[in-house]
C-alpha cells in the first residue's frame, strides 16, 4: 500500500542531530521524512529498526501508530497516500541518540504484562564540569521509544499517557506500556435458515377462529424440495496479541463444525457462493434424530413418542404415517398409509394407501377410503372398514368389520359385512356377503351364529322380462293376423295374374306389344285398389316384425344380465357345531358396494330378523355348501 504519513514537531535542537550516514536496508530517509518499503513489512522491518536502534540512534517525528501498523500489522489501516508514493512514511528523520541524552532515561519496572515508569524532573549533565548540575530539560517521546525498544519494550507504548507525563513534568509513576491480550476468533456457527424445521405446539386455529385444543399447530413440520434448512457460518479467525517483547500471542483456534454430520437421509450439502447449504432433496417431513442431530426428510412421517393429548394431540396429515408408540383413546390420525408398532386405542383414518397395525386394535376405529387394513394382533370392540379394499386380522372379538374382502383367523361376536369373508373359525358371528368360506362355525354363549348369503333381487329384472315376453307374444299375433289379410288379397285371381304379369315385366321376361300395353293398364287401374291395401298391409308387418324382434334382443339381454348379477353368491362351512343359520340376503341387482354403510346400520341389518323362506340351512351339525349358479 502506497503511504505518505503527516508527522508532527520537529524535536527540540538540544534533543539530537541529525544522523551521518545511511538510513540502513530498506529504510529509505528523504528530505520530506523516513520511510519503508512496503517489501520490508514484517521482521526485515523489525530488523532495519533493531539496526538503528542498537546504533545509538533513533527516529525524530515518530508517528507510532504507523510505526507499530508496519511493525506488526496491529492497528488501524494506514491512511492512502496523497502522492501515489509507493514507499510508506513513518517519521520525519534519523537522529543521534546522543549519551547525555540517553542517560536521562533510567530503568523501566516490567510485572503482569505491564510497564511502570517513574518520571521525574531531568537535568542534561554539563559535559565539561559533571559535578556541576545541569540545566533542566524534557524527556523526548521519540528518545523513549528507543531507550524503551533496546531494554526490550517494542511493543505497547501507550503514547497518549507517555506524552502527558513528559509535558506534566511531575514526578510520578505511570504504566507506560501493556501487553495486547490476543482477541478470540468466532467458532462456526449452524444458523437456521426454514422457518419450518421447528414443531409448534400451539392448537391449532379453525377456519372459523375457534382453536382445537385437541390437535397441534404444526407437530410434524414438511418441507419442500430444495428448501434450506440450514446454513453453516464459516469460523472466524482471532486477532493476534503481542507481549511487550513483540513477540506474537496467538489466540486460540475457533472450533469448526461440519455440516455434513447433520446431513441424514434425504438431505444433501451443497456450497455456494452465499456459503455452505443443507437441503432438502424431496419433498416431505422433517425429523430430526436426537442422538445424532441429523436432519432426515422423508415421505413419510416416522414418530416414536406415541399419539396422546401431552405428545402429539390428534394428527391431521397430508403424506405418510408411522408410529412407534401407542396411540392413546380417543386420539385420531388420519393422513395416508399409516403404520402404527404399538397397540391402538384411539382412531385411524387413512384416505388411501394402506393401514398396518403391528399390535392390537382395542375400543379404537381403523377406516380406509380406499386401501387395505392389516392387524397383525387382536382387534377388540372396534371398528374396521374399507370402502375398497381387504381387512385382515389374526383375531377379532365384538367387531364391526366391512370391506371388499375381510379374512380371519379367529372372529367372535362380531358383525361383518363384505363382498368375500373368509373365516377360519367363527363363533356367534353374523356375517353378509356375496362369498362365505368359513372352516368351523357355531354360537358364542348368547350370541347366535348367521350366514347371510348376499344374493341380487331379480324380482325387478323378471317383471320387465315377462311384461316383454307378452309384448313380443302381442306382436306375434298381430303380425299373424296381418300376414293372413294380406295373403287373402294377394290370392284373388286378378290380383295374382296381375302380378304374375308385372313380375315377368319388370324382369323382361315378358315384353308387350304396343296392343297389349292398354290393357295391362286398365287391368293394373282394375286391382290398385287391391294393390294400395296390400302395401299398406306390407308396411304394418314390417313394423309389426321389428318390433318383435328389438323386445327378443332385449329379453335376451335382461336374461344375460340376471344371470349375471344372480350368479357367484356361494356359501361354504365345513364344520358346523352349534345352532346356525344360513339364510339369503336380497340385495339391489346393480348394487356395488352393499357393505359401505355406518357401523350402526351394519348391526341393525345383520342382527334383525330374516325371512324363514330364504333359509337355506338351520342346524347345529353338518355342513353348508351352496352355490347360487346351481339354483338359477
Amino acid at each position: 500500500m502506497a503511504i505518505n504519513t503527516e508527522v508532527g514537531q520537529a524535536p527540540a535542537a538540544d534533543v539530537g542531530r541529525p544522523a551521518p550516514g545511511g538510513a540502513g536496508h530498506g529504510i529509505v530517509k528523504r528530505r520530506d521524512g523516513v520511510f519503508v518499503d512496503p517489501a520490508l513489512l514484517g521482521a526485515d522491518f523489525q530488523a532495519a529498526v533493531n539496526d538503528i536502534f542498537f546504533s545509538n540512534r533513533y527516529f525524530a517525528g515518530l508517528n507510532y501508530t504507523v510505526f507499530i501498523k508496519v511493525l506488526y500489522d496491529c492497528g488501524p489501516d494506514l491512511p492512502r497516500s496523497r502522492t501515489g508514493d509507493a514507499l510508506i512514511r513513518f517519521a520525519a528523520d534519523i537522529m543521534d541518540f546522543l549519551p547525555e541524552r540517553q542517560a536521562l532515561y533510567h530503568a523501566v519496572k516490567i510485572d503482569s504484562g505491564s510497564a511502570d515508569y517513574y518520571f521525574q524532573p531531568v537535568y542534561l549533565a554539563d559535559p565539561d564540569n559533571p559535578e556541576r548540575e545541569g540545566a533542566p530539560t524534557q524527556l523526548d517521546f521519540d528518545e523513549f521509544v528507543a531507550d524503551m525498544w533496546v531494554k526490550g519494550i517494542r511493543f505497547g507504548i501507550d503514547e497518549n499517557a507517555v506524552r502527558a507525563a513528559i509535558a506534566s513534568g511531575k514526578t510520578d509513576r505511570v504504566v507506560v506500556a501493556r501487553r495486547l491480550e490476543p482477541v478470540p476468533g468466532r467458532d462456526a456457527q449452524i444458523l437456521e435458515v426454514s422457518t419450518d424445521i421447528h414443531r409448534n405446539d400451539a392448537p391449532r386455529q379453525l377456519a372459523n377462529g375457534r382453536l382445537d385444543l385437541h390437535s397441534f399447530q404444526n407437530r410434524f413440520p414438511q418441507v419442500k424440495k430444495g428448501e434450506r434448512l440450514l446454513r453453516k457460518v464459516p469460523r472466524e479467525a482471532g486477532t493476534l496479541g503481542f507481549e511487550m517483547s513483540g513477540m506474537p500471542i496467538e489466540p486460540p483456534v475457533p472450533k469448526d463444525v461440519d455440516l455434513h454430520q447433520l446431513a441424514g437421509l434425504g438431505t444433501v450439502v451443497e456450497n455456494t457462493e452465499e456459503g455452505e447449504f443443507l437441503l432438502s432433496q424431496l419433498t416431505g417431513f422433517l425429523s430430526i434424530d436426537r442422538k445424532s442431530n441429523q436432519l432426515s426428510v422423508d415421505d413419510k412421517i416416522v414418530s416414536r413418542d406415541g399419539v396422546s393429548v401431552r405428545t402429539t394431540g390428534n394428527l391431521m396429515l397430508k403424506g405418510n404415517f408411522e408410529e412407534f408408540g401407542e396411540v392413546q383413546e380417543k386420539r385420531i390420525i388420519e393422513g395416508e398409509s399409516i403404520t402404527v408398532h404399538a397397540d391402538v386405542f384411539g382412531n385411524i383414518i387413512s384416505r388411501g394407501g394402506f393401514i398396518m397395525l403391528h399390535q392390537n386394535l382395542i375400543g379404537g376405529t381403523a377406516t380406509n377410503a380406499d386401501g387395505d387394513i392389516k392387524v397383525l394382533g387382536i382387534g377388540s370392540n372396534s371398528t374396521l372398514q374399507t370402502v375398497q379394499g381387504e381387512i385382515s386380522l389374526k383375531r377379532a372379538e365384538s367387531c364391526v368389520i366391512s370391506g371388499t374382502r375381510v379374512v380371519i383367523e379367529q372372529a367372535a361376536n362380531c358383525e361383518i359385512m363384505a363382498d368375500e369373508v373368509v373365516i377360519t373359525r367363527a363363533e356367534g358371528c353374523s356375517i353378509a356377503a356375496r362369498k362365505v368360506t368359513i372352516e368351523a362355525a357355531g354360537p358364542r354363549k348368547q350370541s347366535e351364529m348367521t350366514v347371510s348369503v348376499m344374493v341380487p333381487d331379480s324380482a325387478r329384472l323378471d317383471e320387465e322380462i315377462a311384461e316383454l315376453t307378452q309384448r313380443v307374444n302381442d306382436f306375434d299375433a298381430m303380425l299373424q293376423k296381418r300376414k293372413a289379410e294380406m295373403d287373402a288379397l294377394t290370392n284373388l285371381p286378378d290380383v295374382r295374374k296381375y302380378l304374375m304379369l308385372a313380375t315377368k315385366v319388370r324382369k323382361k321376361e315378358l315384353v308387350l306389344t304396343p296392343e297389349q300395353v292398354p290393357q295391362f293398364q286398365k287391368m293394373a287401374v282394375a286391382v290398385g285398389p287391391a294393390l294400395k291395401a296390400i302395401g299398406k298391409i306390407s308396411l304394418d308387418v314390417k313394423a309389426l316384425e321389428d318390433g318383435k324382434q328389438a323386445g327378443t334382443e332385449k329379453i335376451t339381454e335382461l336374461v344375460l344380465a340376471k344371470n349375471a348379477v344372480s350368479g357367484g353368491s356361494m356359501v361354504q362351512i365345513k364344520e358346523v357345531f352349534g345352532d346356525t343359520i344360513v339364510r339369503k340376503m336380497k340385495i339391489a341387482p346393480d348394487a356395488e358396494r352393499v357393505y359401505d354403510l355406518p357401523a350402526k346400520d351394519i348391526k341393525v341389518r345383520l342382527r334383525g330378523p330374516g325371512s324363514v323362506k330364504d333359509t337355506i340351512f338351520n342346524g347345529a351339525r353338518g355342513s353348508v355348501q351352496w352355490d347360487a349358479d346351481a339354483h338359477l
